[in-house]
């Protein structure tokens, strides 16, 4: 099966990363010619297309003028996810729980890249999957951080506790200040949905809940910026400067 990309970085990357495109998409008039050179010198079919038929092809208007016909994503088993973690280093994992939005996806997955976590995990139902918005806003990191679909959040976090890792939750009630928490061991950071947070189920697995300190008016944050704020905490903690 293949899926179709969009968007000038996104499409760039997969080219100088040799990632199979079986065809590049672009819109007529184009100014850039470096995706033209490029896909010459790497042999991959271009087909000129009018706005309103790569509007229609990418079903989004925000493509930039580029797209390309890939694969679909891969996505992995927990057991792969474990597997890849370098031997001698804590694992880290961010767990998606029941996340909607795309955008939230696509920055959580550049945060992961930018702290060198080592994989996502996201449910298979009620939760945004790998798509071509999502690869968008990640601008690249899609290909380097790796993602698990699982069916039971829950269970995969008792798999994972039994592995030997702990589970910290992202919520507001019986929560420690994030700046308290202790991260310097293999680890699964859970972030909730958008609206709702952490689930009953969910809650019960983690081993304790931080909080992120707010003295505005505003009394939440977006889960992409919290996610981003946590995973820097637990990067502080476990690469402190050298005095």
């Amino acid at each position: 099966m293949t899926q179709i990309v969009y968007g000038k970085n996104v499409v760039l990357q997969l080219l100088k990363e040799d990632t199979k495109v079986y065809e590049l998409l672009l819109m007529k008039g184009i100014k850039d010619q470096r995706l033209v050179q490029i896909a010459k010198a790497q042999q991959i079919p271009v087909r000129w297309m009018t706005r309103d038929q790569l509007d229609k092809k990418t079903k989004n208007t925000h493509h930039q003028g580029i797209a390309a016909v890939i694969d679909e994503y891969r996505t992995y088993t927990i057991e792969e996810l474990l597997a890849s973690v370098p031997q001698g280093k804590n694992g880290l994992f961010v767990m998606l729980d029941e996340l909607e939005d795309p955008h939230n996806l696509g920055a959580i997955l550049r945060s992961c890249d930018a702290v060198g976590a080592d994989g996502i995990i996201i449910g298979k139902h009620r939760s945004v999957s790998l798509t071509p918005t999502v690869a968008k806003v990640s601008t690249g990191a899609i290909h380097s951080v790796k993602v698990s679909a699982v069916t039971n959040l829950s269970q995969t976090l008792q798999y994972m506790k039994e592995q030997g890792y702990w589970v910290i939750g992202a919520d507001l009630e019986d929560a420690k200040d994030y700046r308290e928490g202790s991260y310097d061991m293999p680890m699964v950071l859970v972030i909730g949905s958008e609206g709702f947070g952490l689930r009953p189920l969910v809650k019960k697995q983690c081993d304790y809940f931080v909080r992120l300190p707010m003295i505005g008016k505003v009394n939440s944050l977006n889960a992409s910026v919290a996610c981003a704020i946590l995973l820097y905490k637990i990067f502080e903690q476990r690469y402190p400067l050298s005095k």
